[in-house]
């Protein structure tokens, strides 16, 4: 065991050398210096935002759970934030806001770290719109690229900006920063019928049929993230796989370069990224706009 030191707190860290990635030899010691290393840049996604965590103490040679509850083993100092189940019950999520609390987590083996679409400051009500964009079986990255590209060129037709980034696992989100001003039922219904324009204006490549059966080959808009209690993977997060590859926020360029995948930054690589090019999504929430007016399109 060793200890960690951030903001005059003193973490341990229990099995610092039990290797989580074997195929690359990352131990969760190095998980710990990953997520406190890139802090700076998470923290600005993550900061007063409820939060899932995907464990797995043994790596991903072993099984892993999801956790939503801050358990009673947490620091005192851990900041928590209490939110409504769907049946009205109360679970205390983990708000993290500092790196000591990276650090807290990532002692626990948490893997990939899960952020809701609201700030506490706003539990009802959505700050951002996510389409998340996973490559049906049998289809390539490209019809991935095509369906943010098509997903771009509408907001940008109404001057919004959107933003666009690899999960880590096998697709892309793109989202939209807006203005907390309604509640998740109005905006994902507002993403809804934005996918349903886009697909049948490009009714080949493009679904929003939840079935799987349903999709015949095309890419699902997936826009029920935008849900009461739904997450998307916090960007800079490390997936469950081989390699660790990490959540990587993107410049739209970047979806030119023919050999991109979901997985093409890792822990190996994205700090020599962060130093070539500075995180493309470092003012999304400058960009909130009211969807207000836009909604009333449909």
């Amino acid at each position: 065991m060793y200890k960690y030191k951030a903001a005059n707190k003193n973490i341990e860290i229990s099995n610092p050398d039990k290797v989580l990635f074997p195929d690359i030899g990352f131990t969760k010691s190095d998980l710990v210096e990953y997520y406190t290393g890139i802090s700076a840049c998470m923290l600005r996604h993550l900061k007063q935002r409820p939060v899932n965590m995907k464990r797995a103490p043994d790596g991903t040679k072993g099984g892993s759970f999801y956790q939503q509850s801050a358990g009673n083993y947490f620091p005192s100092w851990v900041e928590t934030v209490e939110v409504a189940k769907s049946d009205g019950s109360l679970i205390t999520h983990v708000v993290c806001d500092d790196k000591k609390t990276l650090a807290v987590m990532a002692n626990l083996a948490c893997i990939t770290i899960h952020i809701w679409l609201n700030r506490t400051s706003s539990l009802e009500n959505p700050d951002k719109i996510i389409f998340d964009l996973d490559p049906p079986e049998g289809k390539g990255f490209r019809l991935v690229n095509f369906g943010a590209q098509k997903i771009r060129e509408y907001f940008e037709a109404r001057s919004i900006k959107s933003f666009v980034m690899t999960t880590g696992s096998k697709g892309l989100h793109v989202a939209i920063p807006i203005k907390p001003e309604n509640g998740f039922d109005r905006v994902r219904e507002y993403a809804k019928n934005i996918g349903r324009e886009l697909s049948d204006r490009y009714p080949d490549k493009l679904t929003t049929r939840q079935q799987k059966d349903k999709r015949q080959g095309r890419l699902f808009m997936d826009y029920m993230r935008n849900s009461y209690g739904m997450t998307s993977v916090c960007p800079y997060s490390i997936r469950l796989l081989e390699g660790a590859p990490v959540a990587a926020p993107l410049d739209w360029d970047e979806l030119e370069d023919s050999d991109l995948s979901a997985r093409s930054w890792t822990v190996s690589n994205i700090f020599k990224r962060l130093g070539q090019r500075e995180d493309p999504w470092k003012d999304i929430y400058r960009h909130r706009i009211s969807i207000e007016k836009y909604m009333q399109e449909y």
